[in-house]
């Protein structure tokens, strides 16, 4: 009994997790080593004695501990914070069990874990769920924005256009414009937050940045603040887009400078650290390595706990009306898609410390980043005269884009999802020059559309244009190579200069649609290959109905061959070149583009064949003129 008493005690002597006794009032009877040290105790003479409900930061808390010492039940899992020895707190996770105590009736033990480390991550991860979905809104809604300014921004520059220079009205479409471009600029901060903005990284070193702008931060933040520079010697270099950090050090200037009204001090203060598993067990989801920092101190009125707790969400401020609540979710995001990390430290009265990290990379040199168009000076573009394949959901910036480029000589052919750009690109007779489309569209989006072109027309080039690509044409903000974008809301101007050089990038081979032949040619034709440059031929038998146009009665026949300009079909009659034809018959999936659909031609009869023998039926060559989908008619070919 005396070694069973020994081992016992120093199973309970030697436990990680803090053990004590006290009675049913909440008294402590005796207690642990590991107790001792999670509240910061030397001895145990110095907690023997004293009620639990003296460790509670949170006196209302005790009562949940009260209600099950009360009842005698055991318990798991409470949860609270504690008062360590040097007013510090501490949050605990306690469970317990009643015994008897020797006949002396019921005393309780109760075992404590230290969760704070846990209770931490738990509250970091639960804020970066947060930022994350409000991240996905706040993207969704730039994308739909975007498109609404785009029309907003494109008939603006239309009035203006035509206005000349009448300023009893060309000064209200100017206020148009200027309010669309001040609300683009807001979807740009959005898109920032959310982290889905293209950047254009390269190497860069943060003291280069930090120090650029020097002058025109002084003459932003006032007199009455001393703007101190302090860059680290030999710093390492990162990958970052210079412009996007150099936004992020201004937005946390500007909240500087609202802290301190009366005047103080700003400090901008680069620094090489190596981050180890210690600091990133507190620092979720941060992993240990090397990294910049760039640290942005004021002397300012400070934050509490809770308003650091909803900084960087979009639209929290506490500037009132004055302010828009984006600036700090705009340096979140930005630093967040360049791979960093964000911390403020802050207390009331006593300024505030906001410090970003951004991993270092191996070599100085000069990196390969995806190449984002940014505005040059505009020069004269000479007009067109190519096809466009315009693929755009959104009905008015459709209207307007086509509009526009058909004023520039384009011949536009316009689709308002990706199934019937498709099927478009397999019934159009003529060269489709470019397919310009947008990134997110319902159904089939633009990266898999210019994929089903592409295999349709080869030498399709594509320009796609979005404000919001979710991934689709990049990753991580960065755009896939060989990829052209026109990020919206854009003017009309880089639409014209943007079409032209996607156009001029390298010469298109022409493309060769298929002549109609007489059946005998065209039977022949089975056994060899296609031209890489010929219309590809479908050799099918469909049953169709055709009719001459003003006739009531349809006829019946089958087809032998199948293009996007024309088909070869057995009649029941015989007709005379150049007659009108109404031809309905049922596309399967490889001609139609997506799926089986039903669809009416009219046609013209370039060729009749009489055959031999009285068993044949005559066999018409018919040129396509127009096709009617199930989508809705298709422009004349």
């Amino acid at each position: 009994m005396r070694r069973s008493e020994l081992n016992f005690r120093s199973l309970v002597t030697n436990a990680p997790y803090g053990i004590c006794r006290c009675d049913s009032k909440g008294k402590i009877l005796d207690a642990n080593p590991a107790f001792l040290e999670l509240l910061g105790h030397t001895s145990v003479d110095e907690l023997i004695g004293r009620h639990i409900f003296a460790l509670y930061a949170d006196n209302d808390k005790w009562f949940d501990l009260a209600d099950f010492l009360r009842s005698s039940d055991p318990f798991k899992g409470l949860t609270a914070e504690w008062k360590r020895k040097n007013n510090t707190t501490t949050v605990v996770r306690v469970s317990g069990r009643s015994v008897e105590n020797d006949g002396e009736g019921l005393v309780f033990e109760l075992f404590a874990e230290d969760i704070t480390e846990r209770r931490a991550l738990e509250q970091q991860l639960q804020q970066s769920q947060k930022m994350e979905a409000v991240g996905r809104l706040a993207g969704g809604i730039a994308h739909d924005f975007n498109n609404l300014l785009m029309v907003i921004l494109g008939y603006s520059e239309f009035l203006l256009e035509r206005l000349g220079a009448e300023p009893n009205l060309r000064g209200p479409a100017q206020e148009i414009s200027s309010a669309a471009e001040r609300a683009s600029s807001l979807t740009r901060q959005l898109l920032a937050f959310s982290r889905k903005q293209m950047l254009a990284p390269r190497i860069v070193n943060l003291n280069d940045v930090a120090t650029e702008n020097l002058k025109m931060l002084t003459r932003m933040i006032g007199e009455d603040i001393d703007l101190v520079m302090v860059p680290s010697p030999n710093l390492w270099p990162v990958r970052a887009d210079a412009g996007q950090i150099e936004q992020v050090i201004m937005n946390l200037a500007v909240n500087a400078r609202d802290a301190m009204p009366s005047g103080g001090k700003l400090t901008i203060e680069t620094s090489n650290v190596t981050l180890d598993e210690e600091y990133a067990r507190f620092h979720a989801p941060l992993q240990p390595g090397d990294y910049v920092m760039v640290a942005i101190s004021d002397t300012g009125a400070g934050m509490d706990t809770e308003t650091q707790s909803h900084i960087f969400e979009p639209f929290f401020t506490t500037k009132g009306t004055k302010g828009t609540g984006l600036g700090l979710s705009t340096v979140y995001g930005i630093v967040k898609q360049s791979g960093g990390y964000i911390w403020v430290f802050s207390e009331v009265n006593r300024g505030t410390t906001f410090k970003i990290y951004l991993p270092r990379v191996a070599s100085s040199g000069e990196a390969t980043a995806a190449h984002v168009p940014s505005p040059i000076e505009y020069r004269k573009v000479e007009p067109g005269t190519e096809t466009i394949l315009l693929v755009e959901d959104e009905a008015n910036l459709r209207y307007l884009a086509r509009q526009y480029l058909e004023k520039q000589g384009y011949k536009v052919i316009e689709a308002a999802d990706g199934a019937v750009a498709v099927q478009i690109a397999v019934a159009h007779e003529g060269v489709i020059h470019l397919l310009l489309t947008d990134v997110i569209m319902p159904g089939m989006n633009g990266r898999e559309l210019a994929q089903r072109v592409s295999e349709i027309r080869p030498n399709v080039k594509v320009l796609y244009m979005s404000g919001y690509t979710e991934n689709v044409i990049g990753h991580n903000g960065m755009l896939d190579a060989g990829i052209r974008l026109l990020q919206k809301p854009f003017n009309l101007r880089d639409l014209k200069r943007i079409v032209r050089e996607v156009l001029d990038a390298t010469p298109t081979p022409p493309e060769v649609t298929m002549s109609m032949q007489s059946a005998e040619p065209l039977r022949s034709t089975r056994t060899r290959e296609n031209s890489p440059l010929r219309a590809q031929r479908f050799h099918l038998h469909l049953p169709l109905r055709y009719r001459r146009l003003g006739e009531n009665d349809w006829h019946v026949g089958t087809t032998e061959n199948i293009s996007r300009s024309g088909m070869l079909f057995q009649a029941d009659e015989l007709l005379q070149p150049n007659a009108q034809l109404e031809i309905n018959l049922v596309l399967p999936a490889e001609i139609a583009g997506l799926s089986a659909t039903e669809v009416v031609c009219r046609g013209e009869v370039v060729r009749t064949v009489e055959q031999q023998g009285q068993t044949l039926s005559p066999a018409l060559a018919a040129r396509i003129l127009q096709y009617h989908f199930q989508h809705g008619p298709l422009p004349r070919a």
